[in-house]
């Protein structure tokens, strides 16, 4: 049976063998029929599925790649970053929305790209067509074709409207803010300015003065100001009407002007004011809020008011030079009461008898030993207050010996008045400056040229072209007295003295001076006290520096230094022939061309290198001009000196520093109060 099935099997498979060459042909041929349809079907297929619905499918292929890219870039993010960091660059981001090629092209254009029609943009109610359209007008040049080419623009949603709307809130915001705080530091610097001028007594002159405390309420006359205020603006306003052709309204603001001025008067202060000025302001106050409504222009109201403080300063200025003439001519004047007590005690000097006319003790004159002063002055009370505050504050008044030399004019006068008041126990002597005979315009070069007819022109004619204050502060009469020039002529007058101390009639000695005796002045001439603190007071300020013989010999920075307490090697002037030194640059000064007139030019050239600088608190200067000196200066000064044209002496004189003057004065002196010197 097994045999025999087998050979079935074999028959079967050899006839199947045998029958299959035909059939297995055409399966062949089947599937390489198969093979060449089906890429024809398969790409004709998707040309179909394209062409219905392109759209669709780019927009999930976009979509797919952007959900790929940004879970990558999240995943390299997060590997970077904190998870703080990460919040924060979401808020900061969900705020400010995501970045918007609209915004782009309207805030930040670059020169390589064009825009036609930019008014075309594309919401989100946009039909594709409009899409389209506005595509094709909008053509990307340069660069960046490639890069944007194919990406759609951003649309404003309401959300990203509504954070914009809050993030130009907040700059806004951000900005009064800033304007605010800027305000408010302008508002405190002008507050502190304020407070620091308040604390400068700075216009304290005398009873001229309006600088008082009690005007310094800030609140006071505040009608007055008001009314002033309110007539500026009229006149602005007046002049546009003019320009504009209002003339009705020019009119009643002339005419209303008037009216406050008639109503404001010569009032300095509110309670000076008629009770009729309310009437008057609140009149001028419509009729200004009328021309405001009319006529406002910013830039033409700027104008008109810039013109009129330029007017106004050109006033300031002129009545500043008024001031400084006249306060240059006060400084001339010499106060009656003083005139007074000068004459009368010259007739009663000439109506002595001559043997009561010497001083005692005539034999300290030349002692070398004594402690000498110099005085050389005009003025008798100004020369009893330098002397009486000396010998008050001498350790040792009998030790001390003050050399006068005064005017054939006040000659009998200081003689008189030292008679009459001798100064303790300390010796004085007067002498009378036109009977020094050798003093004459042979030998002293500024008489000769106060002798000539330049000169004389100078000073006495007044057609010339200078007028100014500062030429006229020169042409002062003293600058015309050899009382002002004889300190050149020490060795001449004391010859057997080594040292003298020189004082000006302007200063008040506070302290026993005995010490300046003591000072080792290495070999210099003069001892003085340096003024260089502030720059006026440098050489270039006295002399001519465009001149070839000042600018070879002198440095235009070189320390002043101040006259009125000076103390003089008069050994160490003799063997330098400082006289013949002040010669020589007077001379050359003769048409003025080195400096103007006075003494301290000619002492700066004269001294130059030969003075030595004494301690400041020996000498406080400028009592006289500046209001603003500590007073802790001047009380522990031992010399104050009033140099300026505020002498103590004098109405215009400042009040706070004129009691440590007047204190020195006998005010219940016969003489003092027959011309009425104390009222």
């Amino acid at each position: 049976m097994a045999t025999m099935a087998f050979k079935r099997g074999n028959s079967m498979t050899g006839g199947r063998r045998n029958s299959g060459g035909s059939g297995s042909w055409m399966l062949i041929v089947v599937i390489m029929l198969l093979l060449v349809l089906a890429p024809v079907g398969y790409f004709f297929g998707s040309g179909m599925y394209t062409s219905i619905d392109v759209n669709d499918l780019s927009t999930s292929i976009s979509k797919q790649d952007v959900d790929w890219r940004a879970k990558l870039a999240f995943q390299h993010i997060r590997s970077l970053f904190s998870k703080r960091v990460i919040d924060v660059i979401k808020a900061s981001t969900d705020d400010l929305g995501p970045l918007s090629l609209d915004s782009f092209r309207k805030n930040n254009l670059s020169a390589s790209w064009k825009f036609t029609e930019q008014d075309h943009v594309i919401n989100s109610t946009s039909s594709p067509a409009e899409i389209t359209e506005g595509t094709r007008k909008w053509t990307p040049t340069g660069k960046l074709e490639k890069i944007l080419d194919g990406h759609s623009q951003s649309v404003d949603t309401p959300e990203k409207l509504a954070r914009r709307k809050l993030r130009d809130k907040r700059r806004e915001n951000r900005a009064a803010d800033l304007v605010k705080n800027d305000n408010n530091v302008i508002i405190k610097l002008e507050n502190a300015a304020i407070e620091r001028s308040k604390s400068v007594d700075s216009a304290v002159l005398g009873k001229y003065s309006i600088w008082r405390k009690e005007n310094d309420n800030e609140n006071i006359d505040t009608t007055i100001r008001l009314v002033r205020d309110q007539m500026i603006m009229a006149r602005v306003y007046m002049s546009i009407a003019t320009m504009k052709n209002k003339t009705q309204l020019a009119h009643e603001l002339q005419s209303q002007l008037k009216e406050s001025q008639r109503a404001l008067g010569d009032a300095t202060a509110d309670a000076d004011l008629n009770h009729s000025v309310a009437e008057k302001i609140k009149a001028m106050g419509q009729l200004l809020s009328k021309a405001k409504e009319q006529l406002y222009d910013c830039k033409l109201v700027t104008g008109k008011l810039r013109a009129m403080l330029q007017s106004a300063d050109e006033q300031v200025r002129s009545l500043k030079k008024q001031s400084m003439f006249l306060s240059q001519i006060a400084a001339k004047t010499i106060p009656n009461g003083i005139h007074c007590l000068s004459m009368r005690l010259t007739i009663d000097y000439y109506l002595l008898p001559l043997e009561k006319r010497v001083f005692p003790r005539r034999e300290n004159l030349e002692n070398p030993d004594l402690y000498h002063y110099a005085l050389f002055s005009d003025n008798v009370l100004a020369a009893s207050v330098v002397v009486n505050s000396t010998i008050k504050n001498a350790k040792e008044p009998e030790k001390h010996v003050f050399h006068l030399v005064s005017n054939k004019l006040n000659f009998g006068a200081m003689n008189m008045w030292f008679l009459l008041n001798p100064p303790g126990k300390a010796t004085i002597h007067v002498e009378n400056v036109d009977e020094f005979k050798w003093l004459n315009s042979s030998y002293c070069p500024v008489l000769r040229q106060l002798e000539s007819a330049a000169m004389k022109e100078y000073y006495f004619k007044s057609d010339h072209q200078t007028t100014g204050s500062s030429n006229l502060k020169y042409r002062n009469p003293k600058y015309l007295s050899m009382l002002n020039h004889l300190r050149f002529y020490l060795p001449q007058v004391y010859p057997k003295l080594n040292k003298i101390l020189f004082l000006d009639d302007d200063i008040v000695v506070q302290k026993d001076l005995t010490g300046l005796w003591k000072v080792d002045l290495n070999g210099k001439v003069n001892g003085a006290v340096e003024t260089c603190g502030e720059s006026f007071h440098r050489f270039d300020k006295y002399l001519n520096f465009s001149n070839p013989h000042i600018a070879r010999n002198f440095d235009p920075n070189a320390c002043g230094w101040a006259y009125g307490m000076n103390m003089f090697d008069l050994d160490v002037w003799k063997k330098k022939d400082i006289t013949g030194i002040y010669h020589k640059w007077q001379n050359m000064n003769e048409d003025r061309v080195l400096w103007k007139l006075g003494t301290l030019p000619p002492g700066l050239m004269t001294f130059y290198g030969l003075t030595h600088p004494l301690d400041k608190s020996w000498h406080v200067l400028g009592l006289g001009y500046n209001p603003s000196i500590d007073k802790r200066d001047i009380e522990k000064a031992a010399v104050i000196h009033y140099n300026g044209n505020m002498k103590p002496w004098l109405e215009l004189a400042m009040t706070k520093y004129r009691s440590y003057w007047v204190k020195y004065i006998k005010f219940d002196h016969p003489y003092v109060r027959g011309c009425k010197l104390g009222e």
